[in-house]
């Protein structure tokens, strides 16, 4: 054979291998293209600020400026109650619990419903409500809950921070959703749902997490102008990074543009985070893990009153002021404080409390309440 005849068999066995090498990688390209598709389609992708709806019941009283009001925060934990140890509730994943059964569920929301019905609050700011999701076999927890209370309870207004058709995770392989609600004795005006800043993390992964948020709930008063009201849930599982940082600069930014334009607000959550270094302190080291010995939460604190405020939670009965009791063995009742009421200095504030008494097992986290009066 001579050379040329050679490379020509070369040249055309290589032009074949290109070829299929080609196909190959169009392949692979149009299967990532259709996974990451896929991906996009399965996840939530709200928009950085967004309206959501508001009901109201058609005879709700308009709050006036010369009544006192009440307003009750509270994370519920999906109604899940205390009998087991989930998954996530062991910082290396190994919790043994999937899910809580159904007559746990049912037997929580009964008893949140009642606490609430005792106490009467006229804005209730909650957290962990599930809907749709697998876990809590599809249920609406709002509507569930709404329909136990009294019909005085008919405004409301929810926003998304967790929502898939299907996550992957070996211990949900399911659907997901969990929301933010304000429910009120009054009537409400428009809501806006903000956008939190969300944890880094790979794309794929990131679509499949949490969409942390703010609700914000305007409420019309009989006198005019309005309050503003706010419900959010900061991430708990950003250690190693800014999330918990950047999450409180939005927060802040967001009440400094209620204090500039003279508007008074409360902002009630489950903020994930201590009011101080002595609360990382007194924490066992196993529990430390979770936050930063100096709290992200200092600014908030430091320009807004909260309560739990300052004096609570350095004071001699700090212990009164524990808002978490967690899912985790080794932790015999509650021991820390991390939900918060924050609220511009124009309120005036009366019985501040954390409920407690006969409250320990119906969620991982305690009430925080308060009576306000508007200027």
């Amino acid at each position: 054979m001579n050379e040329s005849r050679f490379q020509s068999i070369l040249r055309g066995r290589a032009g074949k291998i290109l070829r299929v090498v080609c196909w190959i990688l169009l392949g692979l390209g149009l299967f990532i293209l259709g996974l990451l598709l896929l991906v996009w389609f399965l996840t939530y992708h709200p928009e950085p600020v967004e309206s959501v709806p508001v009901t109201n019941r058609p005879d709700a009283p308009l709050l006036s400026r010369t009544r006192p009001f009440t307003v009750m925060n509270w994370n519920v934990q999906y109604m899940a109650g205390k009998n087991y140890v989930f998954f996530y509730d062991l910082l290396d994943g190994s919790g043994p619990d999937v899910r809580p059964r159904r007559e746990d569920l049912d037997a929580t929301i009964k008893e949140v419903a009642r606490v609430i019905a005792q106490r009467r609050p006229d804005f209730i700011l909650l957290q962990e409500l599930d809907e749709g999701a697998k876990r809590s076999d599809g249920e609406n927890q709002l509507k569930e809950l709404l329909a136990l209370l009294p019909p005085e309870y008919g405004s409301h207004a929810s926003a998304w921070y967790w929502k898939a058709a299907f996550v992957p995770h070996p211990k949900v392989l399911g659907r997901v959703g969990l929301k933010l609600a304000v429910v009120s004795r009054h009537r409400l005006g428009s809501a806006t749902r903000h956008q939190l800043p969300l944890m880094p993390d790979w794309w794929v992964v990131q679509q499949f997490n949490f969409k942390r948020a703010v609700l914000e709930v305007h409420v019309p008063l009989a006198e005019g102008g309005d309050l503003t009201l706010m419900t959010t849930h900061l991430d708990a599982f950003a250690q190693g990074t800014d999330t918990m940082e950047r999450q409180v600069r939005l927060v802040q930014r967001l009440l400094g543009a209620h204090d500039a334009a003279g508007r008074p607000f409360i902002l009630g959550g489950d903020f994930n985070l201590l009011p101080d270094r002595a609360a990382y302190d007194r924490l066992a080291p196993p529990q430390r893990a979770y936050y930063k010995p100096d709290t992200e939460l200092a600014t908030l604190r430091a320009r807004w009153s909260s309560i739990p405020a300052p004096e609570h939670t350095q004071g001699p009965d700090f212990a009164r002021w524990f808002t978490h009791f967690p899912n985790d063995p080794r932790v015999k009742g509650p021991d820390r404080t991390i939900d918060y009421l924050f609220f511009s200095k124009n309120l005036r504030v009366e019985a501040p409390a954390v409920l407690s008494d006969g409250l320990l097992r119906i969620s991982d986290h305690l009430p925080v309440m308060a009576t306000f009066q508007l200027p």
